[in-house]
């Protein structure tokens, strides 16, 4: 009885107050307080909106920024896949284009060495050859045209180093320097690209600057 007695006695006794008084001393808001008036909510409230729109607002010009990026490269890829599609539908053919122009070759060299002349003084059976060796000729040159390969045709036409190959040079004053006078060898085009370069010879010594091309309909200045 005595011991219980005194160890209810030695006990600490804790007193809440310094807590409550610490809890206390913490500042607190006009809310907490009660003692805001109505322009102070007014604007305690206007100013958390107008925080909340600020960050929305950012929020939305970062998307929409990102969405058109997203749209800019999806319209990119669109074309570019768009390019190489039709690349690939146009230029398919080439090497098989390439390989066809050896017997393009074939058929001209056949057709030139036919002395002028020996078709009509020649027997038929030339005549009726010949005859079928340019009709295979053009046949072949409509299907390669028909899968875009185009036979250049530079004679009189200004020299230009990316379809052409120049292999001598003609004098001659009376044309337009850097002129195509010959054409050695065919070349062809495919699309807008070059199969063969065409093996041909220019004028050299005439004026530097070629002579205006005539009207289409065959119109004159005089005749204007």
């Amino acid at each position: 009885m005595t011991s219980d007695t005194e160890d209810r006695g030695n006990e600490t006794h804790v007193d809440p107050a310094p807590e409550a008084a610490s809890q206390g001393a913490r500042e607190r808001s006009p809310f907490e307080r009660g003692d805001y008036s109505e322009d102070e909510a007014e604007a305690f409230i206007a100013s958390i909106a107008a925080e909340r729109i600020e960050g929305l607002e950012t929020e939305n010009a970062d998307l929409k920024d990102r969405m058109l990026r997203l749209a800019a490269d999806m319209e990119n890829l669109r074309r570019r896949t768009e390019r190489e599609v039709k690349d690939a539908r146009t230029y398919a053919v080439t090497g098989f284009a390439r390989e066809m122009l050896s017997v393009m070759d074939n058929l001209r060299r056949t057709i030139a060495a036919v002395p002028e002349g020996a078709r009509e003084g020649g027997e038929t059976g030339l005549a009726t050859l010949l005859d079928g060796v340019e009709l295979t000729e053009r046949g072949m040159l409509a299907t390669l045209e028909k899968f875009g390969v185009k036979k250049l045709e530079p004679e009189g036409e200004r020299f230009d180093p990316n379809f052409h190959q120049a292999m001598f040079e003609v004098p001659n004053a009376e044309v337009a320097n850097n002129t195509v006078v010959q054409v050695v060898q065919d070349g062809y085009a495919i699309g807008d690209r070059v199969l063969r370069p065409a093996m041909v010879g220019v004028a050299k010594g005439g004026p530097k600057v070629m002579a205006e091309p005539k009207p289409v309909d065959g119109t004159s200045d005089d005749a204007a």
